[in-house]
């Protein structure tokens, strides 16, 4: 049975994490071409380690003998493991200053790795616009990941979603089959089951599912149009995407809905999901994003994040086959801005008059 949830259902706390270029690569959307395997790793060099110095390493300061005896770790990362209490001697934790006579049992115990828990189950609070047995749309805060990775292993929307539907451990990706840009707030969809999963990644690839963006461009942009170029890795800032010859197809429609003067609101339709796209795709035209840090350089108007917004989500439903859709309103700090730009014109044009 289906089982609707108002949307904002709950307080939804950032989770800010150091990630790459600002943000997430993973998103603005990630087409369906997603790998629906992949789950985390753990570095076979983070085992424990038992070992005895060899003869050799007497008159040696510890952490020197130790950084001999494995080699595979850096002395620094050794000494933090001594400093933390992870290394032993004798079954007494090690001094690194202490002169090493050869012959000492010595057990290395790493910090866990942070990969580890990245499919953990966290009790993250969503809000949740739609749910039933195969789908659960979640309008997603600016602030949160949405799939574990490099500098953000928890946390996550992934973590989230674990916790809120146990039964998602048992879906690759815990049912993700889109992402948006950490700092991209708005709507996606996740798949309860395989067979929803599969329904959602055909339709994002034969593009059928729609998704529109409300985004807000530095400068004047003259008119709606479309961006049709390619995006793929940036040659030489490796953490950021760009319109490039040998990259994937990628087509934005966008159409303008508001003038400030210096920016123009305007509604952005996805064809494709790569990396970025929009913040891509509007940079390569002249118009990045306001606020955002990857694309444009520090402009006039002042935001924390990049102005976009995933505002609606349409799909046809896995199992009933029937056409549904869902609106997200803007997040209040998006609103606030454009109330003080609007209020900003009207006081100009109110000294006009004067």
């Amino acid at each position: 049975m289906s089982r609707p949830r108002p949307s904002r259902s709950a307080a939804v706390p950032r989770h800010d994490r150091a990630g790459r270029a600002g943000g997430d690569l993973d998103a603005d959307d990630l087409d369906g071409g997603i790998a629906l395997t992949g789950e985390a790793t753990t570095d076979p060099a983070a085992a424990a380690r038992t070992l005895t110095l060899p003869a050799a390493a007497a008159g040696l300061r510890f952490d020197a003998a130790l950084a001999q005896a494995l080699p595979e770790f850096s002395r620094a990362r050794l000494r933090a493991w001594i400093d933390a209490g992870r290394v032993t001697v004798d079954g007494v934790a090690a001094d690194p200053t202490r002169k090493a006579r050869g012959g000492e049992a010595v057990a290395v115990l790493p910090p866990p790795d942070p990969r580890d828990g990245a499919h953990a189950a966290q009790p993250i609070a969503l809000a949740i616009v739609y749910e039933d047995d195969a789908l659960i749309v979640v309008d997603k805060p600016a602030g949160l990941v949405v799939h574990p990775g490099s500098g953000n292993w928890d946390g996550t929307l992934l973590n989230a979603l674990l916790h809120h539907a146990p039964a998602l451990a048992g879906v690759p990706r815990a049912g993700i089959v889109h992402r948006l840009d950490k700092e991209t707030s708005g709507l996606l969809v996740v798949a309860r089951t395989l067979a929803a999963q599969t329904s959602l990644v055909r339709q994002l690839q034969a593009r059928s599912m729609g998704r529109e963006y409300v985004a807000l461009a530095r400068g004047d942009v003259a008119r709606g149009g479309t961006v049709d170029a390619p995006i793929g890795r940036h040659p030489t800032r490796r953490t950021t995407m760009a319109v490039v010859p040998a990259g994937k197809p990628a087509r934005t429609h966008y159409e303008v809905v508001e003038r400030f003067g210096d920016a123009t609101l305007l509604r952005c339709r996805l064809e494709t999901g790569r990396t970025h796209q929009i913040r891509v795709h509007l940079a390569s035209i002249g118009h990045p994003l306001v606020g955002d840090p990857a694309y444009g350089r520090r402009g006039a108007i002042a935001f924390a994040r990049q102005a976009l917004h995933a505002a609606r989500l349409s799909l046809v439903h896995p199992v009933t086959g029937a056409a549904r859709s869902w609106t997200s309103p803007l997040p209040a700090d998006f609103a606030a801005l454009l109330a003080a730009l609007r209020a900003r014109g009207a006081a100009g044009d109110a000294a006009d008059r004067g």
